[in-house]
């Protein structure tokens, strides 16, 4: 148990740690602390790491062997007083150090961010309103016909141009063509594309070869298509009503660090994404006439949200006592591990617990009646 500790709350739902560890903890790494440095030192007669004490002192001095001391000291107490102290922390802390001598207690100080107060809403009644006005997930014909002219207008709008590429090469090599579509007036909007007739014969040259067999196929396969794409837009958009809805009657000082946090993951996403179109980072911001810093701007209210939404799912699951399957657990960490070999699978199984925790307490949204 440590003694002479404060723990002061400030704004951003950061604390202080002050406080002081006895001299007798850094001596207790003291002969790490000799290793490490001696790593570090290169003194004739002597291989890396097995520099007798004396002679690394004589060499570095006193006070760089007591202020390794003092840091492995303060890392060793750091996650027990978290422990000691019911410290629900979030990211690194930045660790101060305000008094060192040798034979003297270490003064220090500790800023961490922690997990903020969270005053939840009547969540369920937020949900129970979002889930009375569900949009219908039916595909109307007037859908499916306005999904085909796309499709139909889409393709008709491409041949014009590859017409048009064909006779502009004729014309550049002063080959003899056909002037019917001479006098065809440009049309820029696709809208004014006159449609070609629906047929059996037509839709076989749509899609991949052999995708459409008849209208009737055409048709059935559109709306196939329309309903699975309805209802998953259906169901983002009405997960998305109650979440903001939650969101918004929740009462949370958000930690900066969980908005960083959420900035990187953004941005190393972005990366991962041009890396697979082969694209440079730096390429792609000067296309975009953007910075890093403007990109960051702009994706701050997002990210302010994702980590709200974040400690607002874990609240919940917290007080309604939701936890993830833990056979799906398994599952999906083994798959994870599968794919991805040099992965952590301590780290893999707490992003599989999250994800799936989070997908149960919507479901239990969702659900509520």
């Amino acid at each position: 148990m440590h003694t002479n500790i404060t723990i002061e709350k400030k704004p951003g739902s950061l604390v202080v740690i002050t406080g002081e560890l006895p001299y007798a903890d850094l001596e207790a790494q003291r002969g790490k602390a000799v290793a490490a440095l001696s790593k570090e030192v290169e003194i004739d007669g002597f291989r890396k790491g097995h520099v007798p004490e004396q002679i690394l002192l004589s060499k570095i001095g006193e006070m760089p062997l007591i202020t390794e001391m003092a840091e492995r000291a303060l890392s060793d107490a750091y996650p027990k007083l978290v422990i000691e102290h019911k410290l629900d922390v979030i990211g690194y802390p930045q660790i101060g150090i305000t008094k060192i001598a040798k034979d003297n207690p270490l003064g220090f100080t500790i800023t961490v961010a922690v997990v903020p107060e969270i005053t939840l809403p009547d969540y369920f009644a937020i949900a129970r309103k979002v889930n009375a006005d569900k949009a219908s997930k039916e595909v109307t014909d007037e859908e499916v016909t306005t999904q085909i002219n796309d499709i139909l207008r889409q393709k008709a709008a491409y041949e014009r141009l590859q017409k048009k590429a064909g006779h502009d090469h004729e014309h550049e090599h002063g080959e003899d063509c056909d002037h019917d579509h001479e006098h065809e007036a440009p049309i820029e909007d696709a809208e004014q594309i006159p449609l070609p007739e629906l047929t059996d014969e037509y839709v076989k040259g749509l899609g991949k070869e052999g995708q459409f067999e008849s209208v009737v196929d055409f048709k059935t396969k559109i709306r196939e298509h329309l309903t699975i794409q309805k209802a998953q837009d259906i169901d983002s958009l009405h997960r998305a009503k109650i979440t903001d809805g939650v969101i918004a009657e929740t009462s949370l000082e958000l930690p900066q660090v969980m908005i960083d946090a959420e900035i990187n993951q953004m941005f190393a996403q972005m990366e991962t994404d041009l890396e697979r179109a082969q694209l440079k980072v730096d390429d792609y911001l000067t296309h975009i006439k953007k910075t890093r810093e403007d990109l960051k701007k702009e994706w701050t209210p997002s990210a302010e949200k994702r980590a709200k939404l974040q400690l607002v799912l874990n609240e919940i699951a917290k007080v309604e006592k939701i936890e993830a399957d833990p056979s799906l657990v398994d599952a999906q960490t083994d798959t994870l591990l599968a794919q991805y070999k040099d992965a952590d699978e301590k780290r893999v199984r707490v992003y599989v617990t999250s994800v799936l925790t989070n997908e149960a307490v919507l479901k239990r949204l969702e659900e509520t009646n």
